[in-house]
């Protein structure tokens, strides 16, 4: 069949919709667009919404006393709908835990990079089974709690067979997978730094570079200085690798700045900027990458949020979720956290998980409801999505659609 659907004003060019059924969306209270078009605010709110999917992509939004005619209608019923949460920040390929770890933290011992050799060694003994379930449990955590784009990192391997296995597992759900064998100095030649990044840019990218779409360095104290991050990242890009870089997390340090030295989508962390870094990130359009979470599992400073804001900076939230500093896997966990710790308002803090996490891994497909994009949102119990942040804790998320198809449904109760 084919249903040739109209557009809404201020929306894309009429979709032709073929080769399946048409879904109408109607009864949605406050629908959260992304699209300055086709409402007010950066939000692109529109009242007493509809949207019409056809197969994977979004035809038609819109006001609901507007909506087409489909060949299916489900009612919401009030509820909010927002563009399906984008996490552009995640470690998910690991076995073991360390709650011990954050026991003695929150006991007052401080969080060092030197923790992660604990998964390091968890992760090389675990089978490729192991891993792959343990990395389905996450990315369906994720998915409940209203997350449709994840990005997966490697980074617990350090070995040329463990880092390409990790990626291969992380392909399995997600295509945006990145590479990071530079997350610290693999234990066997911790004597031999030089040696390491010799590896990292050398045989393991060429066994890793064919599962990745980017490469990441922990540019930071006790991981990768400013000269071995640049070569990391210098090798993979020119592998066709996109850039991505750990920056500033636990101090001021060069992160930041190599990161809009070498244009990469984002530098995450950015806890500790000066004016300089900051002035740096927007002026090469780098999205800074805020990991909340981190911050709350490790009794550290936030960043300032508000400070990038004003100044022009794309910002982007994300969960972090990893083992060791942020075992989250809800990224309306880091909403709420932004809003009340980084000086955010609801909307700002809306935009960054969903458009901010696109323009992060740039992408225009996805964190954005309008005629073309995919099909991935997420519904809540809840009028509006300032709820996120005013009802910290509840699971609002009530319902995920990903790629047109429901994923979860009746997570929170109706």
């Amino acid at each position: 069949m084919t249903a040739h659907l109209p557009a809404a004003s201020g929306s894309a060019e009429p979709v032709s919709a073929s080769g399946g059924p048409t879904t109408l969306v109607t009864g949605i209270g406050e629908l959260v667009t992304n699209d300055p078009t086709a409402g007010p605010g950066p939000l692109g709110l529109v009242r007493d919404a509809a949207l019409v999917l056809a197969g994977a992509r979004v035809a038609w939004v819109g006001p609901a006393a507007r909506a087409p005619v489909a060949d299916r209608l489900v009612d919401l019923g009030g509820r909010c709908v927002l563009p399906g949460f984008v996490d552009s920040h995640a470690h998910l390929v690991f076995a073991g835990d360390r709650a011990e770890e954050f026991a003695a933290r929150m006991s007052g011992q401080p969080y060092a990079a030197g923790g992660i050799r604990t998964t390091v060694a968890a992760t090389r003994a675990a089978t490729d089974e192991q891993l792959v379930a343990n990395t389905a449990r996450l990315v369906a955590e994720l998915l409940r709690q209203g997350s449709t784009t994840v990005e997966i990192k490697s980074g617990y391997g350090l070995t040329v067979a463990d880092e390409s296995r990790s990626l291969a597992v992380a392909r399995q759900f997600s295509t945006e997978t990145t590479y990071l064998g530079a997350h610290v100095v693999a234990p066997e030649l911790a004597a031999d730094p030089a040696a390491y990044v010799a590896l990292v840019t050398g045989p393991m990218l060429d066994a890793c570079a064919p599962h990745a779409r980017w490469v990441d360095v922990f540019c930071e104290r006790g991981a990768f200085d400013a000269d071995a991050a640049r070569a990391v990242l210098v090798a993979g890009r020119s592998r066709g690798l996109g850039l991505r870089v750990h920056a500033n997390q636990l101090g001021p340090g060069p992160g930041a700045r190599l990161a809009a030295e070498l244009a990469a989508a984002s530098a995450d962390h950015c806890t500790h900027l000066d004016d300089e870094d900051v002035t740096a990130l927007r002026d090469a359009g780098v999205v800074a990458t805020l990991l909340p979470a981190a911050e709350f599992s490790t009794r550290s400073p936030y960043p300032d949020a508000r400070r990038l804001l004003d100044a022009g900076v794309t910002v982007a939230l994300a969960t972090d979720c990893n083992p060791g500093s942020a075992y989250t896997t809800s990224m309306p966990f880091c909403v709420a956290l932004a809003v009340r710790e980084m000086r955010m308002t609801p909307a700002e803090a809306v935009w960054s998980a969903t458009a901010g996490g696109a323009a992060a891994l740039r992408r225009t497909d996805v964190g954005v409801l309008r005629p073309g994009a995919r099909a991935d949102l997420a519904v809540l119990d809840a009028p509006s999505a300032v709820h996120l942040a005013y009802r910290p804790g509840v699971p609002l998320v009530s319902g995920v659609w990903k790629d047109g198809a429901p994923r979860v449904t009746a997570w929170a109760a109706g």
